[in-house]
């Protein structure tokens, strides 16, 4: 039944966000191959899925920081043609101060926050460029647009999301490969326990459940959006800051320097 859907990978999959885009996914009749460090909530997420929803389920116990694990992924995106879908969902946050944060930690999270969906998507698009068919969704955050908001390093890796999609999205059009970048605000899933910063303390009103975040995201990836904001209400704001960024564009790069900058 599932295997004209095709094969959708998700990292970070044994638990909050990517169990759920796992389960959506699988409700819609695709194949997953789910990437995690923890090989028996893998197994514990993977027989549910099979059982609710009679898809093909594989599972790749893979620690995204180290080389191996990253060769290993990169192998089968490499390898397997029935892949339509890479869901870059992987990381982890902080909320300390840069000056509190251990430079080691903040190190590991852009190898798992960069790197790994940097190398992840290389694998992946020269396949999909093949076939002319392909989805890239990338799970960034609301920080991208407010690295102040959190710390300043997982601001940065977030961002460096959002870029890369951008710059992505411009390369494949017309391929038949699309882009989706996701950004999430506050959302209740473990995430903010390895932060540092537990869901319990933070204002009810701000905090989405990880279904509804992935259900929204879903909605927007339907519809051909590149940028999903599921708990921004007005897209509109969204909208003018693009346009902001897209008028400034042709202003800044010249051979002359702006008046301001001139000595008196």
């Amino acid at each position: 039944m599932s295997a004209h859907k095709g094969t959708v990978l998700v990292t970070g999959a044994s638990s909050g966000i990517g169990a759920v885009y796992a389960d959506r996914f699988a409700a819609r009749g695709h194949d997953l191959i789910l990437v995690a460090r923890n090989e028996a909530r893998l197994a514990e997420v993977a027989a549910g899925l099979t059982a609710r929803h009679g898809v093909g389920v594989r599972t790749v116990a893979a620690d995204l920081g180290s080389e191996e694990g990253l060769a290993k992924v990169e192998a089968i995106l490499a390898g397997d043609d029935t892949i339509t879908h890479l869901v870059n969902n992987a990381g982890f946050g902080s909320a300390a101060p840069l000056a509190d944060a251990d430079v080691r930690e903040m190190q590991a999270m852009v190898a798992i926050n960069v790197v790994a969906p940097m190398r992840l998507t290389y694998a992946a698009v020269p396949r999909f460029r093949e076939r002319g068919k392909g989805m890239i969704v990338n799970i960034s955050s609301i920080v991208a647009i407010g690295p102040e908001l959190l710390n300043g390093v997982y601001g940065g890796t977030k961002a460096f999301l959002l870029a890369f999609s951008q710059s992505l999205r411009k390369e494949l059009a017309g391929s038949g490969v699309t882009v989706q970048v996701v950004l999430p605000g506050a959302t209740g899933t473990e995430f903010w326990d390895i932060a540092g910063l537990p869901a319990s303390n933070l204002p009810k009103e701000w905090v989405m459940t990880a279904a509804d975040l992935v259900d929204a995201a879903l909605v927007g990836l339907d519809r051909g959006e590149f940028a999903t904001i599921p708990s921004l209400m007005d897209a509109a704001e969204w909208e003018a800051w693009e346009a902001a960024r897209a008028a400034m564009l042709p202003h800044l790069s010249s051979a002359t320097m702006a008046v301001r900058y001139r000595p008196a």
